[in-house]
């Protein structure tokens, strides 16, 4: 990776680190996106491998992309290699009534997604289709500029870096690829997981011309501008444990008072510290609220089967010995989500990687989400703050977030109305268990605008790969979604012989 200029860096690496508060005893963070768990601790049966063989059949291409599609100035026409990934090995052809399956890439390498997403690969025998995945701009090796560093450098080269500009780089991949290999009336179907979801459907309602369809998995579309609870996140992060376990549940409740009281008295942080066996010493208990705020809130975003990440940690608490205080029941949760370590760095969630750089750039420029949480979930109350939010991300940048953007530009607000009247082909799938759903769409809006959800579904689970002992309820969930795309295809093909034959007569 490219390396920063060290000033910009160590912005970087302090705003991640010490993420947006409220107050001085209060903090804002808000949650990361992802189709995967990207870190590496962990329950290793729920922890997707960080590298695998790349079959053959997964070929890179490089598209040269214009860096500004909305602008007609010289400097608009500079262009970028986008890198995309194409898998033909079990494409019927353009002849044939073969989709072309294209997985938007998100906040990450484009690896990530062709490797370890198994919602194309699984999928494709049964469909002949081609299999597309892009990459999306800022990301991974499509960097503009000529380098990481330069694209990185000021707001005045991170402007071009958005969601717009994104789904239109996806919208010249795709007719470059139909183009390239005859495939123009070849009906595609876009995919994405969670930013890459919100992605598949603003695409399928700006481009309905390039896209037939759009699965959009765990996209929480609603999180902008007032349009879903600030607190529905944690809400839901607090029902996952009250259900895995009621004492459970109450003693994390309990325990940010008796952290607060401990850091309280002379030497309580080097007593935090010794309790929870940090890797260095506390200077402050918001260090090791933070930790454990990303712990519980990373656990029940991926509360997969079949290991169940939230139990994994209650399991840890409630299984300490009778009698055990309350720091020391939540530090056997650690322990137990963790692993047995020499000692825990409180910084493990916070340090800067290409994702965390690229995501905050876009929070604190379009994708706002407010997310907070109260005194009626198991955290501590600490609200959104959007002055702070803005004046932060100012400070940062230069430039102050747009938090009503995303509903001016794609929609948001009265969507059922909205949707109903000029959209189409549109799957919203979410598991409730993932805090995320509560800014998901959760009823079907039209018959062509569905939401199909499973009660004990966590983040993306759906497009994740298939397995064995996946249970019944992901396998209906899965087998309604390939039904309802059935159906477009074959509406379309069906649309398209109509107007072959009205022509030809």
């Amino acid at each position: 990776m490219d390396s920063l200029p060290i000033q910009l860096l160590s912005t970087f690496i302090f705003f991640l680190i010490i993420p947006f508060r409220a107050s001085t005893s209060q903090f804002i963070k808000i949650p990361p996106l992802g189709a995967l768990r990207k870190s590496l601790h962990v329950v290793q049966s729920q922890t997707l491998p960080t590298s695998l063989p790349v079959s053959k059949d997964f070929v890179t291409f490089y598209y040269t992309q214009i860096l500004d599609h909305f602008n007609y100035k010289p400097e608009s026409y500079i262009t970028f290699q986008q890198r995309y990934v194409l898998n033909l090995k079990h494409w019927g052809g353009a002849n044939t009534s073969a989709p072309i399956l294209v997985y938007f890439g998100a906040e990450e390498n484009i690896e990530d997604d062709f490797i370890t997403n198994g919602f194309l690969t699984d999928k494709a025998s049964r469909f002949k289709a081609l299999l597309l995945y892009i990459e999306h701009r800022y990301y991974g090796k499509s960097i503009p500029f000529g380098s990481r560093k330069e694209a990185f450098k000021n707001a005045g080269s991170l402007g071009y870096f958005n969601s717009a500009q994104a789904i239109a780089d996806y919208a010249a991949v795709i007719t470059h690829v139909k183009k390239q290999y005859s495939a123009e009336t070849s009906p595609v179907i876009v995919v994405g997981g969670s930013y890459g979801g919100m992605l598949a459907a603003w695409f399928r309602l700006k481009y309905p011309h390039v896209a037939l369809g759009a699965l959009a998995s765990s996209a929480p579309i609603l999180y902008f501008d007032g349009t879903a609870p600030k607190v529905g996140y944690y809400s839901i992060v607090t029902k996952d444990f009250k259900e895995a376990s009621v004492s459970c549940y109450e003693t994390i409740r309990k325990s940010w008072a008796e952290i607060k009281r401990t850091a309280s008295q002379p030497k309580g942080l080097l007593s935090l510290s010794k309790k929870f066996r940090t890797c260095h010493p506390l200077n402050r208990r918001f260090e090791l609220e933070d930790y454990l705020d990303s712990i519980y809130t990373d656990a029940a975003q991926y509360n997969h089967p079949p290991a169940y990440p939230v139990s994994v940690v209650c399991g840890g608490i409630d299984g300490a010995p009778q009698g055990t205080d309350i720091l020391d029941r939540i530090f056997q949760g650690v322990i137990s989500y963790m692993g047995n370590r020499s000692c825990y760095d409180m910084n493990e969630y916070n340090y800067p990687t290409e994702t965390s750089l690229g995501w905050r750039w876009q929070t604190c420029s379009e994708i706002v989400m407010p997310i907070g949480h109260d005194s009626n979930t198991m955290f501590p109350s600490a609200p959104f703050d959007l002055k702070k939010f803005i004046v932060d991300c100012k400070s940062l940048y230069g430039v102050q977030p747009k938090p009503h953007w995303i509903t001016s530009y794609y929609g948001g607000h009265d969507l059922d109305l909205t949707l109903r009247r000029f959209a189409s082909n549109i799957i919203f799938s979410n598991g409730l268990r993932d805090p995320y759903s509560s800014g998901g769409v959760l009823r079907n809006i039209s018959d062509n605008i569905v939401a199909i959800f499973t009660v004990n579904g966590s983040h993306c689970l759906d497009i994740h790969p298939e397995k064995p002992g996946d249970p019944d309820w992901l396998v209906m969930q899965r087998q309604r979604e390939i039904e309802t795309i059935k159906r477009w295809i074959s509406k379309y093909h069906s649309d398209l012989l109509e107007l072959r034959t009205k022509t030809n007569s």
